[in-house]
């Protein structure tokens, strides 16, 4: 299989595995989808881990595949290939992406699509579509401004240069740089202290924010009310606040 979901203590990583650069052709976007509604599904996967091996994330769209399509082939896959990443995008659990060599074109736009992204120190990104003649098609245009704002997003889109793991945190691109030998370890350390937490709660506080971000601040305020009223029905909050009461913060166990 090109992409894989291996679960281990509560922490499912989706694994590109289609050597040597993990391109992004048709196949691999439709498994992504897959096994995203998959991790979505399932009650034993509590957080996410986008990673693409030790080498390289993902290097990009298979450019050949790409070639042959027209606009009429390109006007009928476009929505599948969004589809694909929004639906990694929409988990509604903590992702992390691990981000190892490259990550560029759509493979930027996967980690994109993460909560959280930590990089090797040898990891490059970008999005270079612009030397294709192209923009990029699966979110970058939007989620790439979303995070780092309009004017950096559109100085890496209309250059299309590769940034360095330095530079992409700086940019606030990624929210750790770490040894390339450490980033799937501290992906997988992130992921499983969350799949501790509360489940309910995770989803609330992730569909909160990314809800407000697409909209304006009182109906952001608004999906923020009703799930913070909600939550007071979960057990999951009967024990996190009787936990504080009785021991002090910190110790609660959620189911």
């Amino acid at each position: 299989m090109t992409v894989t979901l291996e679960v281990s203590d509560s922490v499912g990583t989706i694994r590109l595995d289609r050597p040597p650069m993990n391109a992004l052709d048709v196949a691999v976007q439709d498994r992504l989808r897959e096994l995203a509604e998959e991790a979505t599904r399932r009650e034993d996967v509590r957080a996410v881990i986008l990673y693409g091996g030790e080498k390289v994330f993902a290097a990009g769209a298979d450019i050949k595949e790409m070639q042959e399509m027209d606009h009429t082939a390109m006007v009928l896959r476009s929505k599948a290939l969004q589809d694909s990443f929004t639906a990694v995008a929409r988990i509604p659990k903590p992702v992390v992406a691990a981000v190892t060599g490259y990550a560029l074109g759509g493979g930027c736009e996967l980690a994109l699509c993460a909560d959280y992204r930590i990089a090797a120190e040898n990891a490059r990104l970008g999005q270079p579509e612009i030397l294709l003649g192209l923009i990029p098609g699966a979110g970058g245009t939007q989620r790439l401004a979303r995070l780092i704002g309009p004017s950096r997003a559109k100085d890496l889109i209309f250059t299309g240069r590769m940034v360095k793991a330095e530079e992409a945190l700086t940019l606030g691109l990624v929210d750790r740089v770490v040894p390339a030998a450490e980033v799937y370890e501290q992906a997988h350390a992130w992921a499983a202290k969350l799949a501790k937490g509360p489940a309910l709660a995770l989803r609330a506080a992730k569909e909160s924010v990314d809800a407000g971000l697409e909209t304006d601040i009182d109906t952001g305020l608004t999906v923020e009310r009703n799930w913070f009223a909600g939550l007071f029905a979960t057990e999951d909050r009967e024990r996190g606040m009787r936990s504080f009461v009785e021991e002090g913060p910190g110790k609660a166990t959620f189911r």
